[in-house]
């Protein structure tokens, strides 16, 4: 298995007062996602410090018994937020990764702004873990707010064009443990997808993300210190009218014990996702964010799916999970 040479793009200019500064760096995003739709991004927004308690934070709580995890489950929330244990979540039938998570989504306390995926988090009772958790997720959340504006001069729009859709977005953050296996073979995991949202912003501490490449084969991506590793999700697939393509992508099992912080970026939970290059045809039906996001979750969640069988939820307009992407060697699209 090969690595994969993704491009890195450097975002500190997204902080600069400068308009071509700033436009500098969308033009290197833009042919990034034009190449590959995976990239590396480093910056000086970074707080490293961030980074390092949240590591802690996520050691210290999946480090606790089962029945104390369980305790914040999923199943349990009003938001879709809290522990997911391992199975909890699959890809395929019968089928996952041996993998324990915990997911925080926009923590909204405005009653009339509450949808299925927007509300009051489900917090462990853990002194520290909401305060560091919510503090990373800020600060990553700020740097992603850059980048949709990074993503709007790219595509030809007002560098504000996105912000009206971003005011309570179901913006979601996983803490996802891999426990350390000793029994475990180098080969692929079970969970290949593409994400669900507009992009997604990655910081892992160990190798075994692995990504489709445009010839169909999967390929593995490396780890680079002091980076993160960004992707385009369905929903940026949607807007760029295909000029991005969503990447799937999987993690392959290793014997080493590994944390996973993705968080992916979504426009609000009632915003209608369109192509919006002017100048073109349009390539993709019109979906609505929240609708998508939410049917997407409730094919994979084990507690999800239980609700649709016993007729307690009912997905409107949902699509197969590999709609968008580009699709592994030996794979229709």
């Amino acid at each position: 298995m090969q690595n994969y040479v993704l491009p890195l793009v450097d975002i500190s200019r997204l902080d600069s007062d400068s308009v071509e500064d700033r436009m500098s760096v969308a033009r290197d995003l833009d042919r990034a996602c034009v190449q590959t739709g995976f990239l590396y991004i480093e910056g000086s927004q970074f707080d490293r410090a961030l980074f390092r308690r949240l590591v802690e934070r996520a050691k210290t709580y999946f480090a606790l018994d089962d029945a104390t995890k369980m305790r914040s489950y999923i199943g349990l929330s009003e938001n879709h937020s809290g522990y997911v244990p391992v199975g909890e979540e699959q890809f395929g039938v019968g089928t996952y990764d041996l993998k324990e998570a915990y997911d925080v989504n926009y923590d909204c306390a405005i009653a009339e702004e509450r949808r299925p995926l927007v509300g009051p988090n489900l917090w462990p009772d853990m002194p520290g873990f909401r305060e560091d958790v919510l503090a990373y997720y800020h600060h990553i959340k700020r740097i992603g707010d850059q980048l949709f504006r990074a993503f709007a001069l790219a595509l030809g729009l007002d560098e504000n064009h996105f912000d009206a859709h971003l005011r309570h977005p179901p913006s979601q953050l996983r803490l996802i443990h891999y426990p350390y296996d000793a029994n475990a073979q180098d080969r692929p995991g079970i969970g290949a997808h593409t994400d669900y949202e507009c992009f997604t912003l990655l910081f892992a501490t160990a190798p075994g993300l692995q990504v489709v490449d445009k010839n169909g084969e999967w390929v593995d991506v490396p780890l680079i210190e002091d980076t993160m590793i960004m992707n385009i999700s369905d929903m940026m697939e949607i807007m760029s009218n295909g000029r991005y393509v969503a990447t799937k992508h999987r993690v392959r099992k290793v014997k080493e014990e590994r944390y996973s912080f993705p968080l992916f970026f979504s426009c609000d939970y009632d915003h209608v996702i369109a192509p919006i290059a002017p100048n073109e045809a349009p390539r993709y039906e019109p979906l609505k964010s929240g609708e998508h996001l939410y049917n997407q979750t409730a094919q994979t969640f084990a507690y999800l799916k239980h609700r649709i069988a016993q007729g307690e939820l009912v997905l409107n307009n949902a699509v197969p999970l590999d709609s968008f992407g580009l699709q592994e060697a030996g794979v229709r699209a």
